[in-house]
């Protein structure tokens, strides 16, 4: 039987892999992601799934380790047409999935401008947030695309020194205040074990 292919955005790999490796599921399920930078051009991250699946045969199960991910309902378009055994994990962002749904959502009540930042892109803000929207170029552009942002939160997985310097480096170049919140792995966990099992792992 063929194993589920868990096709996932790059900047989930050192998370799942450490989730897959707690349950044990690593050698269950292949394996393969994205490019991250798709975060910044959603429009793009349905067709990078359709293409990466094209060579696929149509009986496999696939787990998409994304959340809509600012495709304004398209991935989940596609997953209802598609006649291959398609799922994604919960919520609207990745945010969603490290923190679980609720308490994202809590968040997102509490303050509105709030630019959030996981582990991989406090570690990647400058390739993927700075550099990735042209504020390398253009600095002065920082206060109008920021304007209406109010905190940065970072969602940690791992509460890593390093992780922390990147996070403060990161809201001291939006001039934002910082808040740390220890997310853990368990919520992904859950949400990777759920996808999993409907597809019969």
């Amino acid at each position: 039987m063929t194993r589920p292919l868990v096709l996932a955005c790059g900047a989930l790999a050192r998370e799942l892999r450490a989730v897959l490796e707690v349950d044990e599921l690593a050698e269950s399920v292949e394996v393969d992601y994205l490019p991250a930078p798709l975060h910044n051009r959603p429009d793009g991250i349905v067709p990078a799934i359709e293409e990466r699946l094209s060579d696929e045969p149509l009986d496999r199960s696939v787990l998409l380790g994304y959340a809509d991910c600012g495709t304004g309902g398209l991935l989940d378009a596609w997953i209802a047409s598609t006649p291959r055994d398609v799922r994604r994990l919960p919520g609207a962002h990745c945010y969603a999935f490290l923190s679980g749904v609720d308490e994202f959502e809590r968040l997102h009540s509490e303050e509105l401008g709030t630019f959030y930042l996981t582990d991989f892109l406090a570690r990647h803000f400058d390739a993927l947030v700075w550099s990735g929207l042209g504020l390398d170029r253009h600095p002065e552009l920082r206060d109008m695309y920021f304007a209406a942002y109010t905190r940065v939160v970072l969602l940690t997985q791992g509460d890593e020194p390093e992780v922390r310097e990147a996070a403060e480096a990161a809201a001291r170049r939006l001039a934002l205040p910082l808040e740390i919140i220890a997310t853990g792995r368990e919520h992904l966990r859950e949400a990777v074990a759920v996808g999993l099992s409907g597809a019969g792992v």
